[in-house]
């Protein structure tokens, strides 16, 4: 999508919600909307296109700690999201990311609903988005090796 420059984080929850989306990312009058599981989309942006995150704003469905900290090194303006970790905003609290959410969760579950997101559980101890950034990068790459 592209025009004029969306800055209105209503439009973007619109997009989320309407898509069936996972994150929509707008910056200047680009927008784009991403449908992969977890932090996929973010790591990917924030490696291969980390121009694209700085200033931005987004919406996402759930941040953790993770995405949390993907955004905080991508330099993200504005985040609305459904449901947010209070690890997720532990981290944020310093950060220059305006925050809006509709709940707030001790941690992010797992998809069978019967433990911790493995990468919240990977990052909540770690201190700072560079020490999460190693911990992603480590389990993203322990995925690819399990697809191939």
């Amino acid at each position: 999508m592209t025009g004029a420059q969306i800055t209105d984080i209503e439009a973007l929850k619109r997009l989320l919600a309407d898509g069936g989306h996972t994150l929509v990312v707008a910056n200047g009058s680009e927008v784009r909307c991403y449908n992969r599981r977890g932090v996929a989309d973010l790591y990917t942006l924030l490696r291969d296109e980390p121009g694209f995150l700085r200033g931005a704003a987004v919406a996402d469905k759930v941040v953790g700690r993770a995405a949390a900290a993907l955004m905080m090194l991508g330099g993200v303006k504005r985040l609305h999201t459904r449901v947010i970790s209070s690890q997720a905003l532990s981290l944020l609290a310093d950060s220059r990311v305006s925050v809006e959410y509709n709940e707030e969760t001790h941690h992010i579950i797992n998809r069978r609903r019967d433990g911790w997101c493995p990468l919240e559980l990977r990052c909540r101890d770690c201190r700072t988005p560079e020490e999460c950034l190693g911990r992603i990068t480590e389990f993203m790459e322990e995925m690819n090796n399990k697809t191939k």
